[in-house]
């Protein structure tokens, strides 16, 4: 066995050889490899016969079992295998070049056991890779890191095309790992490095034959080698023929999306592609290749219209991902600097902004770009980072971006219009918005790669989902144009189509316009757009009634009531102070006097008696009528049900108020008798006054008799018992106490430092504390 705490490196075994005798080898030896035989991957059958099927299911059950026994080996087992298994590494390499990717035109399991077989291969080859870059397991399993960089470099287990697969394949839902896998590889073999710069020329040939295949070489300065004189020339989009427009844009949907994948995953390798001119060739490539596809997918006519909607999704993915591979190699190589605070923070602002500005004459891409990524965000973080940036220069690359906007006609989103730092726009919404179908857009949005709502793997795992339906409900989330946009973007695939039942469609599938497409052409619409009638007409919108028919005011049918007259006054209509107006003037102006004067007149003239003379009638003598209106005399009968003066005292009434009394001089009898009528007189006034004293002031002993009587009352109608006294003192010492005298003292006991004040030193220490007390 191996020796703990030492490197695989330098460990040596013990083993029994073919004789029988024991020998000393190398913990990496291949006599230590088990014979086992590991099949190659195919790819899932797509509308295979049953044959086919149950053959994938048997290949991929072998790779799964073959997989999980390796990775079930010990540490110096499982390199032994790897090392020295060539047909372990001829099956991991058959998977990275077979398994189905995101957009693949048949991506779909045919049955359950497809999906879960393929998901267990799946995962069982990341895991293995992910072993196969980690050089220390544990404490007594490692390997020596600079051994570690040889073994896998010179054994070829990882080169950069194999990293740029397991990018593609893996990189949805395991970016941390992947980030980490790879940052070991580069970090303990930095010859990757070199491989890596010597790989990005091949890549940017890929741009070179996509240029040269559509007829577009001589066109554009993106060419690295002039064009020969006696070349013949290539077909265009429009000329050549399907198959090869077809393949040309799948090579260009699959390498833009394993360059992005890999930058976005391992964000160090920025810096090679920007050395090697990435910045200066993407927009130039997108400027003349987009338009000429768009324009080719759109026109030419297509047998198969799923295909015509398939590659229509692959060139709109396909420009996403080059305005976000853009944006990555802007963001690492020259905004992430100034943002983290760098030195030369100078030089980075300045090569952000020449490559802006380098970015103005290629209008398309320039739109797509600020669409995605608004240049006013990164412009603000400029001038917050270095506010010394020269603001003409940046009012220029705003006017530039709007006049670019302008110049393709579409309309900027609302978040842009509204404010200069609105975040950038979803991943899972396609570059061109609403206007997708538009010849100036990116076409239909993308679709996702990632994991779906139910759990199902998708890309390698062949687990696409693209039925997801919007969860908008009945409410529109475009605005008018925007779907007009749409629905003349589906007309122009699918011309024999009616707008109603198009706009049906839009409503059910979240108003995404590829998917409609997709699913009109594969016969996969729901059951309830499958009752629908195709050619059925846009419905007519029913228009609302005035809301000045149905208002109610109070000034309706005045004359000022232009809604309801075609002609008023405009004599009496003026703005603020009638022009020719004198204050003076209208301060001395006393018609509204002259007109009351003939109403008051009529009250001058007093008539008491009117003299009617015989045969003549009454009205005639004096016309009441005419003063009806003016004034209504009736009969003021306030006074007739009181009888005024009838209760009045008379001279004689003062009398039966005070009894007459005989004067005391003049009084006959005894001075007893006077004496005993005079106390007699004064007993009756006492008792009559102490009957009819005025309480003003009542006894506070009976106030207080009578509110304790009420809280008696009260108690005993409630039911309380009031508390009984309580009794600290008990009897003499030696007699014993009762139970009730020691509560009371207990209670006493417990309860006396609510009223003593027995924390002196306490309080004391609080305020000393505070500073109160000086110390």
């Amino acid at each position: 066995m191996a020796c703990a705490r030492v490197p695989l490196d330098e460990q040596q075994v013990t083993e029994s050889g073919p004789s029988g005798k024991e020998r000393t080898l190398p913990a990496l030896h291949p006599d230590r490899k088990e014979e086992r035989c590991f099949v190659p991957f195919k790819p899932p059958p797509e509308n295979g016969s049953p044959a086919e099927v149950e053959e994938f299911l048997e290949r991929a059950k072998f790779i799964a079992e073959d997989l999980e026994w390796l990775l079930a080996l010990p540490h110096d087992k499982f390199w032994c295998q790897v090392v020295f298994d060539e047909s372990l590494q001829r099956c991991l390499d058959s998977y990275l070049h077979q398994a189905p990717r995101g957009l693949d035109l048949a991506p779909l399991p045919l049955s359950p056991a497809v999906a879960d077989v393929q998901r267990a291969v799946h995962r069982a080859v990341f895991l293995t890779f992910l072993r196969m870059a980690t050089h220390k397991e544990s404490k007594d399993h490692f390997f020596t890191p600079a051994v570690f960089g040889e073994i896998i470099y010179d054994n070829f287990l990882f080169d950069i095309p194999k990293i740029l697969d397991l990018c593609v394949l893996f990189g949805k839902g395991n970016s941390q790992l992947l980030h980490k896998m790879i940052e070991n590889i580069f970090t303990q073999q930095p010859a990757y490095y070199n491989d890596l710069d010597e790989t990005l020329p091949t890549i940017l040939q890929v741009f070179d034959t996509i240029l040269n295949k559509c007829g577009l070489r001589c066109e554009g300065a993106v060419a690295m080698e002039p064009m020969k004189l006696n070349a013949q020339k290539q077909p265009t989009a429009m000329s050549m023929n399907l198959e090869e427009l077809a393949d040309i844009i799948l090579y260009l949907c699959d390498s833009t999306t394993t360059i992005h994948a890999f930058l976005d995953t391992f964000p160090a390798a920025c810096s090679s592609f920007h050395s090697h001119g990435f910045l200066g060739r993407l927009p130039s490539f997108y400027e003349a290749v987009v338009p000429d596809f768009e324009k080719a997918i759109r026109r030419r006519n297509f047998d198969d219209k799923s295909l015509q909607a398939d590659l229509w999704t692959r060139l709109s993915h396909s420009c996403r991902k080059v305005v976000e591979t853009t944006h990555l190699l802007l963001h690492h190589t020259c905004l992430q600097p100034i943002l983290e605070g760098q030195e030369n923070m100078h030089t980075f602002a300045e090569e952000l902004l020449q490559y802006f500005t380098s970015f103005l004459p290629e209008k398309r891409f320039l739109v797509d770009y600020d669409e995605q990524f608004p240049i006013a965000d990164d412009i603000s973080l400029l001038q917050q980072a270095l506010p010394v940036i020269d603001e003409t220069r940046t009012s220029y690359l705003l006017q530039g971006v709007e006049s670019a906007w302008d110049s393709t006609g579409r309309r900027r989103p609302q978040g842009h219009l509204q404010s200069a730092g609105a975040s950038s726009l979803s991943a899972n919404q396609g570059a061109a918005g609403g206007a997708a179908a538009s010849s100036d857009g990116f076409g239909p949005r993308e679709v996702d790669e990632s994991r779906g709502e139910s759990g199902e793997l998708r890309g390698a795992e062949a687990m696409i989902n693209i039925q997801q339906r919007g969860n908008n409900g009945a409410v529109c989330p475009v605005s008018g144009p925007e779907l007009e946009s749409l629905l003349s973007c589906i007309r122009d695939l699918l011309p024999d189509l009616g707008e109603g039942f198009l706009l049906a469609c839009l409503q059910e599938y979240g108003y995404n316009s590829e998917l409609v497409i997709n699913n009109i052409l594969e016969d996969r619409l729901a059951p309830n757009l499958e009752k629908l009638d195709r050619a059925m007409p846009r419905p007519v919108k029913e228009e609302l009634p005035a809301v000045l028919n149905n208002r109610s005011n109070v000034f309706d049918d005045d004359e000022f009531d232009v809604f309801r007259r075609d002609q008023v006054d405009m004599s009496r209509i003026w703005k603020g102070r009638r022009k020719g107006e004198d204050p003076r003037e209208l301060l001395n102006d006393k018609q509204h006097i002259e007109e009351q004067r003939a109403r008051y007149r009529t009250y001058e003239t007093v008539v008491d008696e009117v003299v009617v003379e015989a045969g003549e009638p009454a009205g005639d003598a004096y016309d009441l009528d005419a003063y009806d209106d003016a004034y209504d005399d009736e009969y003021d009968d306030t006074y007739d049900m009181n009888q005024v003066g009838a209760n009045d005292l008379d001279g004689d009434s003062l009398l039966s108020r005070r009894p007459f009394t005989v004067p005391q001089v003049l009084r006959k009898g005894t001075k007893a008798e006077v004496e005993e009528e005079q106390e007699e007189d004064e007993d009756e006034d006492a008792s009559q006054n102490q009957v009819n004293r005025d309480q003003f002031v009542q006894d506070p002993a009976l106030l207080r008799e009578r509110a304790e009587a009420r809280r008696a009352a009260m108690q005993q109608k409630k039911g309380f018992r009031p508390e009984r006294a309580g009794n600290v003192v008990g009897r003499a010492k030696g007699q014993g106490q009762t139970l009730e005298t020691f509560l009371d003292r207990r209670k006493k006991e417990a309860n006396k430092n609510r009223v003593g004040n027995h924390n002196r030193r306490s309080m004391a220490d609080r305020k000393r504390n505070k500073g109160m007390i000086p110390s």
